[in-house]
């Protein structure tokens, strides 16, 4: 493969929505790095038969997309600490012939956090998750992993409560979150309330200090009616774009190397896409 054009793709389904091509392809071009990043639209069942022979099919790694992401996590033949953690895989790649597994949506969400709300993890820090999917299984875990307090509310309790066994957290019903809301230092919505097509997060905001971070990991539209409220209250706000374009650099540097940054640029150039 290294005497060939080093090709990887986004592999989901569906997937032609994704915005991956457009950000891998960005840093192939500034870094001048010769490669291709391509879709791949695979159903469950091409999924397993595909990547377990990724090198015979051209590629070197991938992105890994819904509803793939436990099915990578079980055809792994390793994985990084966090995909073991979250129970599921979104970036895969070779080394020395053995598919590997490692999940950058951890590094992503946090990272995006410090860039935008940097000195959010105060002592004592608590956390409000809202939403037990894997969105909010990537988020509990990097919130843990910098020392945060973590509460997690979800409409269906018990995944709640499986969620905050796994990783030291507090489960609660939805019933909590007012008294949640005065407590907390960042709030995080991880469900898709407040998506496009979905309706919006009803949640009173009144409770909440005004120091608190307001953070949505949804990026259509890049900002939701949650981030508008809080942003009217003073809050500062994390929209969902910069967990996206942060977690891409992880795969990128697996299977092309080089040193990617998320420039204004770049962002400039998703938020354009995303407005059409």
């Amino acid at each position: 493969m290294n005497t060939r054009l080093r090709r990887a793709c986004v592999m989901g389904h569906p997937v032609a929505h994704s915005r991956s091509p457009m950000i891998h392809g960005y840093w192939l071009k500034t870094l001048g790095i010769p490669g291709a990043y391509e879709l791949k639209d695979l159903t469950p069942g091409q999924f397993p038969e595909f990547v377990t022979h990724l090198e015979k099919n051209g590629y070197v790694g991938g992105n890994v997309t819904v509803p793939h992401k436990e099915a990578a996590f079980r055809l792994a033949a390793g994985r990084d600490a966090a995909a073991e953690a979250v129970g599921a895989v979104n970036t895969l790649w070779l080394e020395e012939g053995r598919l590997m597994g490692g999940n950058s949506d951890t590094h992503g969400f946090v990272a995006n956090l410090d860039d935008c709300a940097p000195g959010w993890d105060v002592p004592g820090c608590r956390a409000l998750v809202l939403g037990a999917g894997g969105a909010g299984r990537s988020a509990v875990y990097a919130l843990k992993q910098r020392g945060a307090e973590v509460h997690v509310v979800n409409r269906t309790a018990s995944r709640a409560q499986d969620l905050a066994a796994r990783f030291g957290a507090n489960a609660h019903g939805f019933d909590a979150v007012p008294r949640l809301l005065g407590e907390a230092d960042v709030l995080v919505n991880c469900t898709s309330l407040g998506l496009a097509g979905k309706p919006p997060l009803e949640i009173d905001l009144g409770p909440l200090k005004r120091s608190a971070v307001v953070y949505d990991v949804v990026y259509v539209p890049l900002e939701t009616a949650l981030l508008a409220a809080a942003r009217k209250r003073g809050h500062r706000t994390v929209d969902g774009l910069g967990m996206l374009l942060q977690q891409a650099g992880f795969g990128f540097r697996k299977w092309f190397g080089g040193n990617p940054k998320v420039t204004p640029e770049l962002r400039a150039l998703v938020e354009a896409d995303i407005s059409k």
